[in-house]
């Protein structure tokens, strides 16, 4: 005769691995998404497109404490954090598919959907084909979860045809069934598992065109010699004193903070720059080598972020190479208001859709604002915005330094606010004169004898013209002051201290170009950026106990 048996209960072993289907199901549609990326553009590869849309959503208190906690390495927690959310959710769909399997797929399918909205609705898509990655990816995920699920919902026993004179056990042929079905899903799922693995890594291995043939295009760039170069630095300006940050800050330890997961690779053969908007007379399009063509000036100017606490170390300083941002906006007719010009911000779009509002009047009161495409001595690197980028000397950079800029757009504040402005930080901020204790460091155990206190200072286009020292609650002391290279660098600064055994509490404060010193009072980063005193404490030793001394002549003679 012949029988058929009823769908089974899913055992608690079925639910494990319906759990580990759904995440494999969520990883290889990542992973195919990813590939599919690296013919599209990498910024369309779902996690970095909902990352984005995220950051943009993210209020500003929580991202200044994500900068604060985390650093340089808030974008890869982030991601982190989206990963981990997916894996829990794509194993609460397992667990779903297991008991309803369409619908299980269908919910992939959902969040490929979802990734594929986030891709095509951010400021910097130009192109359905971002939708594909997602798509793409959520397709696969969902037919694998789908198959894999068929493993685990076989009915047990099965389906089986027995005579009168059989004599097997419902027993025998359930044991024989679920391994078979258990055995085939983990086929199923390591041969999915490692073809996207290895899909994955052949395309990273050959690499994005996108990206590839940016790289090509900064390869190729030769800087042209500036007609203007900037003075060199003054011997005095770098002090060799252990601890002390560099005068010019190298390219690979130079701050970054901005909010792209991915960082744009674009194609410099291909960047146009478009200069349109309010007071312009014609609209301008400008490509790279139109640039590098005109007069190209070189200066030395220290850029500084509003996320920077006090003490804090998103500041640095570099030799920029580019073109006068004021010489083309008076070529194209812009006026600054106090000429009678109609707008007064500039709004510059990023490739990624960021915008920055700035002052048309401090681009065009004098002032070194530049065009930049060379970064001490090389092509701007991609993280600091290849090909071309903004630095506006004395204003922090979320209201100036637009990195990867594609556009300008002359305008007024009271009619568009760029990015960052209804997020609650101001309109405007120039920046304030700070100064930071480099060495000793917080929590330092020095020896006792002479400690050489030392630091930097910057008041961007004001300069810094008094650095004191105060140790505890003593007088304040005139600090010894390095050369000045110009007004829009920061400048370093020392104070040998007479250092005896006890805790201390080191204190700096500085007095900027205009006479105006630093106030006590410690300010939050919102709105317009952080100001205050920067204090260490440290612990110092008996003489010849602790840290070997600051001041110690070998110890001076490792590094400058």
């Amino acid at each position: 005769m012949t029988f058929s048996a009823p769908p089974r209960e899913p055992t608690r072993t079925d639910r494990l691995l319906a759990a580990v289907g759904g995440l494999l199901a969520g990883y290889v549609s990542l992973a195919v998404a990813d590939l599919a990326a690296f013919w599209v553009r990498p910024e369309a590869s779902p996690v970095p497109a909902v990352g984005g849309a995220v950051v943009d959503r993210t209020p500003a208190a929580v991202k200044e404490w994500a900068i604060r906690a985390f650093g340089e390495s808030d974008k890869a927690v982030l991601q982190l954090g989206i990963l981990l959310l997916l894996g829990l959710l794509a194993a609460g769909i397992g667990l779903l598919a297991l008991r309803h399997r369409a619908a299980g797929s269908a919910a992939v399918g959902a969040f490929g959907l979802l990734g594929a909205l986030a891709a095509v609705t951010r400021p910097d898509s130009d192109s359905a084909l971002d939708a594909v990655p997602s798509l793409v990816g959520a397709a696969c995920g969902a037919v694998l979860l789908y198959v894999l699920t068929g493993r685990l919902l076989a009915p047990r026993p099965g389906t089986a045809t027995a005579t009168a004179t059989d004599t097997v056990t419902a027993a025998d042929t359930d044991t024989a069934t679920a391994t078979a079905d258990r055995r085939g899903f983990l086929i199923v799922a390591a041969s999915a598992g490692l073809a996207a693995t290895g899909a994955a890594a052949i395309g990273r291995a050959v690499g994005s065109p996108v990206a590839e043939n940016a790289a090509a295009s900064r390869a190729a760039l030769r800087l042209p010699p500036p007609a203007s170069p900037a003075p060199p630095v003054p011997p005095g300006a770098q002090l060799r004193v252990p601890g002390i940050s560099p005068f010019v800050t190298p390219n690979r330890d130079f701050y970054r903070v901005d909010t792209a997961l991915v960082v744009p690779k674009v194609n410099a053969d291909r960047w146009r720059l478009r200069l349109h908007g309010t007071g312009v007379r014609e609209e301008r399009t400008f490509a790279l080598a139109e640039l590098t063509a005109r007069r190209v000036v070189e200066r030395d100017i220290t850029l500084a972020c509003v996320s920077n606490e006090v003490g804090g170390p998103y500041v640095g300083n570099a030799r920029w190479l580019g073109v006068h941002l004021a010489d083309l906006l008076r070529e194209a007719g812009v006026r600054p208001p106090s000429e009678g010009g109609p707008a007064d911000q500039i709004v510059a779009r990023s490739v990624d859709g960021m915008t920055i509002g700035t002052p048309v009047e401090a681009v065009m009161d004098g002032r070194d604002a530049l065009l930049a495409f060379g970064m001490n001595g090389e092509p701007l690197p991609f993280t600091h915005g290849f090909p071309v980028r903004m630095i506006v000397p004395g204003l922090y950079g979320y209201v100036s330094a637009c990195k990867w800029i594609a556009s300008i757009e002359l305008t007024t504040f009271d009619a568009y606010d760029a990015y960052w402005v209804p997020r609650g930080w101001a309109a405007q901020a120039p920046i304030k004169t700070e100064s930071r204790i480099d060495t000793p460091r917080p929590l330092a155990r020095p020896a006792a004898g002479t400690v050489m206190i030392a630091g930097v200072a910057w008041a961007q286009h004001r300069g810094i013209a008094r650095v004191e020292v105060r140790v505890d609650d003593g007088p304040w002391r005139d600090a010894r002051l390095a050369a000045e290279d110009n007004s829009d660098t920061w400048r370093q600064w020392t104070y040998p201290w007479t250092a005896d055994p006890g805790r201390h509490t080191l204190t700096v404060r500085a007095t900027d170009g205009t006479g105006a010193t630093q106030p006590e009072q410690r300010t939050d980063t919102m709105p317009d950026g952080a100001q205050g005193w920067h204090s260490v404490d440290v612990t110092v030793g008996p003489r010849g106990q602790g840290m070997r001394n600051e001041a110690d002549p070998q110890v001076r003679s490792g590094r400058s």
